[in-house]
């Protein structure tokens, strides 16, 4: 006789709950999720080792520098105009879809990179995958739709341990494709791209329930700045943008620069500038993935944030002392230092601002979030490219500076808190 399904045979258990088959959902979703924060992050990073080489083919190799920069800021720039229009149509449209568009958008973007044959090419390049830049966003939209509060900073720190190793791997691909030909590394990062397209709309469920009210798009939603000043008035979220604006400014700073900074104050090529983001890569999955996770339940999320700034700091006062002695030990001691504040400052501060969202709203606020880490992006690169020809290390002594103004506005409101709670208990 055939065998029935369970569900027709035996009353319902408690492993058929409702809230197991949401377990289950959301642990399915995060495997796919990790899956594709892989793929996103091999793919961008296999072309950082070699945006130097290809642009000093069109400028003058005192320009390269300020190029580099330029090109940063207009990615930057696109993706800034281009994540509130996303976020609040992943809202109304659902995140999966979304996903999907910004990720062929990164693929396109590749190919007419990879192409060049001109400077501006190269610009239009970074213009097509900015415009499209959304996937960041919509994986911590995603994660917030489908995990409680109290365990969204854990899976944040785990997708950024994950993502931690595909920086860890791109890098060294693209180093080692790089000395084949200066392209190949943005041909691979498209077929890559490619791939995660793919995975995504076979894997991904949709995390927006048909059930769940959809809020009507509006014309302010479509403007980044009207959605950061709304940002700027809700008290809740205002120093956390402040703080992980300073944050992501510092390190566009050093993200813009380190190609040249290594190539200048080291001599080295396309594969000596992978293996240093091979290192990064490897402090990102241990801060990401385990210390955070390990940290997290005794510090707090508040506490963390704070702790990762003032390490953040202190990484970049090493990177500048490279200039003076140019060690490669040091060097690896500063990505160390770095590396393990931007680990512990990252995942932490992504479960602050997502748990101060409303959750018919991830969209936007995290459309906002990463509107304000695009604004950072476009401005840390423009003033990393005027800042060193004045001198090799000015970004990164910069850099520290602007990070310690984050964490002394967390401090601030720390205190704040800390005095309304003594006031409340009195």
């Amino acid at each position: 006789m055939p065998t029935q399904n369970r569900s027709e045979q035996d009353p319902p258990t408690q492993e058929q709950s409702p809230a197991d088959a949401g377990s289950r959902f959301a642990n399915h979703s995060i495997v796919v999720l990790a899956v594709s924060v892989f793929l996103n992050f091999t793919g961008f990073t296999l072309i950082l080792p070699v945006i130097p080489f290809l642009v000093r083919q069109y400028v003058p190799p005192d320009l390269v520098g300020f190029y580099v920069g330029v090109i940063v800021s207009v990615f930057a720039f696109c993706a800034f105009c281009s994540a509130p229009v996303l976020g609040a149509l992943s809202d109304r449209h659902g995140r999966r879809p979304i996903f999907i568009i910004s990720l062929l958008g990164s693929a396109a973007g590749y190919v007419v990179f990879g192409i060049g044959g001109a400077l501006w090419v190269l610009f239009l390049g970074r213009i097509v995958d900015g415009l499209t830049a959304g996937s960041i966003s919509t994986i911590y939209a995603y994660v917030a739709d489908t995990s409680a509060p109290q365990d969204r900073g854990r899976i944040y720190g785990l997708l950024g341990a994950i993502g931690g190793f595909g920086f860890m791997l791109g890098p060294v691909a693209g180093g080692v494709l790089g000395t084949l030909s200066p392209t190949a590394p943005l041909f691979a990062a498209a077929g890559l791209t490619l791939a995660n397209a793919a995975w995504v709309y076979f894997a991904l469920p949709e995390s927006v329930s048909v059930k769940t009210e959809r809020p009507a798009l509006r014309w302010r939603q479509m403007n980044p700045l009207s959605q950061l000043a709304n940002v700027a008035r809700t008290p809740v979220l205002r120093i956390p943008f402040l703080a992980a604006f300073s944050f992501f400014f510092a390190g566009a700073m050093l993200q813009g620069n380190l190609s040249v900074y290594l190539k200048d104050v080291f001599q080295f090529g396309p594969t000596g500038i992978g293996w240093t983001l091979f290192g990064v890569g490897v402090m990102d999955i241990i801060s990401q993935g385990f210390l955070t996770r390990a940290l997290m339940p005794r510090l707090g999320a508040e506490t963390l944030t704070r702790l990762g700034l003032a390490i953040n700091a202190v990484g970049f006062g090493i990177i500048a002392c490279l200039v003076f002695v140019p060690r490669v030990e040091i060097l690896a001691g500063a990505v160390f230092v770095f590396t393990l504040g931007d680990g512990l400052f990252q995942p932490a501060m992504s479960a602050i601002i997502a748990n101060a969202a409303p959750a018919n709203a991830q969209g936007v606020v995290q459309g906002a979030n990463q509107a304000q880490q695009s604004m950072a992006r476009m401005l840390g690169p423009l003033l990393a490219a005027f800042l060193s020809p004045l001198a090799l290390s000015a970004p990164y002594l910069a850099g520290g500076l602007v990070v310690l103004l984050g964490l002394v506005s967390l401090s601030i409101r720390a205190r704040a808190a800390a005095r309304a709670q003594a006031a409340a208990n009195r």
